[in-house]
């Protein structure tokens, strides 16, 4: 077979293939084609020495000591608070709380928002959603009489932005959205979006889960109160998130968990609570993680990163070209200046079925429902095969990986 040309761009996914060690082994005899990004990225040499040197260096709890170690961690870890305010181009660093995750981040807005909420007060939510940004809304569906109201998705994988407008009642409270589909690879318009929300003077969320990772990301711009994002789909730990939120929204809003680290003052009559972020962080956090979410931070901010969207763009036109090709076939998510996430079925093929026979070839992809039961309802099937792409996979593994899925194919059809 003649080697692949390679994707000409300003970025060298070749040389940044060096930092990351698991994408040296080996998967049953063949070079591993990792291309379960969606779910969650590898982990650069960056990340993996900062979370290490934390556990051997500097560890301590944060915020509570005055020894040198406590000292040393606090800084650091706020460093990084700094960082994610930089990244997403929050005004300032008390608009970041930390949090398991994006999930987490939902859980807390959804909690704390919820106890201003009224039978009959009605939430927007898309079909695309992740589970993450439907159960908590759900929460408040069965406890609180709340309603939800659901933004159609098109058929080529896109929000219908006038069925959107259209939702808004008097009794609209709060809209929650994905920034960028985790399925379909879409990137809502997240400045119009809130624009129409904020017209009809209702806050709006985003899950920025997979945006946060392909996207240049500016909260004043896009404009929006609240936007969640993970650590580990970002080349950083796992465990570790964080939420934005908008000006006073965190002195506004009741905390969700109780404990040490969120509170000023506490007595058999009462408490005071600590100011934002604090108010938020109950307990000891996942200190080395919070640091190695930083060090993954600086890792991505010292990218190219637009040569990175040019060089993923490539590899899925590259993937989506040969997809067209192969009989049966059915792609989902056709939206323009989509992200790079490739999702499909095979007529007379299960998703599960392909994804394991690809695995014996050394090339990871997911397959099933995605945690976005909705969206696989709206399209009528019960899972796909997921292809998602990140800066250190190359040409020669997309050409891998149709090779891969040509030859499963033939095993099960």
């Amino acid at each position: 077979m003649t080697a692949p040309a390679r994707i000409e761009t300003l970025f060298d996914p070749y040389a940044l293939r060096a930092e990351f060690p698991i994408l040296k082994r080996e998967i049953n005899g063949k070079p591993l084609v990792y291309l379960d990004n969606a779910a969650s990225a590898q982990k650069p040499e960056a990340v993996i020495e900062a979370v290490a040197d934390v556990w051997r260096h500097s560890y301590a709890n944060v915020h509570r000591g005055l020894h040198t170690l406590a000292n040393e961690a606090t800084e650091a870890f706020e460093a990084s608070r700094a960082k994610v305010a930089r990244f997403l181009g929050a005004a300032r660093p008390q608009e970041i709380v930390f949090t398991k995750g994006a999930t987490e981040a939902i859980n807390l807005v959804a909690a704390s928002i919820g106890e201003t909420l009224v039978e009959g007060d009605e939430i927007i939510l898309s079909q695309m959603e992740h589970h993450s940004n439907i159960v908590p809304w759900h929460f408040l569906r069965e406890r609180k009489g709340v309603v939800i109201k659901w933004v159609p998705v098109t058929e080529d994988g896109a929000l219908d932005l006038d069925a959107y407008e259209a939702l808004f009642t008097p009794r609209t409270r709060f809209v929650s959205l994905v920034h960028m589909s985790n399925v379909l690879g879409t990137v809502n318009p997240a400045r119009r979006l809130t624009q129409i929300a904020h017209a009809h003077g209702v806050p709006i969320l985003f899950d920025g889960t997979q945006a946060a990772v392909h996207l240049p990301l500016d909260m004043r711009e896009i404009g929006c109160d609240f936007y969640a994002f993970t650590g580990h789909k970002l080349y950083g730990p796992n465990g570790v998130g964080a939420l934005y939120a908008a000006g006073d929204w965190l002195e506004r809003m009741a905390p969700w968990q109780g404990g040490g680290e969120m509170i000023a003052e506490v007595s058999e009559t009462g408490v005071v609570y600590a100011d934002p972020p604090h108010k938020f962080e109950a307990g000891t956090p996942v200190i080395a993680e919070v640091i190695g979410l930083g060090a993954a931070i600086d890792w991505v901010q010292a990218l190219d990163r637009a040569g990175v969207m040019a060089h993923e763009r490539a590899l899925l036109d590259r993937v989506e070209a040969g997809l067209s090709e192969i009989k049966g076939l059915r792609l989902f998510g056709r939206a323009q200046d989509k992200g790079a996430i490739a999702s499909f079925t095979i007529e007379g093929a299960h998703p599960h079925d392909l994804a394991q026979i690809m695995d014996k070839y050394g090339v990871a992809v997911r397959a099933g429902h995605h945690c976005a039961h909705p969206l696989m309802q709206r399209y009528g099937v019960s899972g796909t095969v997921r292809a998602s792409f990140a800066a250190y996979n190359t040409a020669e593994e997309a050409d891998a990986f149709l090779e891969a899925l040509r030859k499963s194919i033939t095993f099960l059809i």
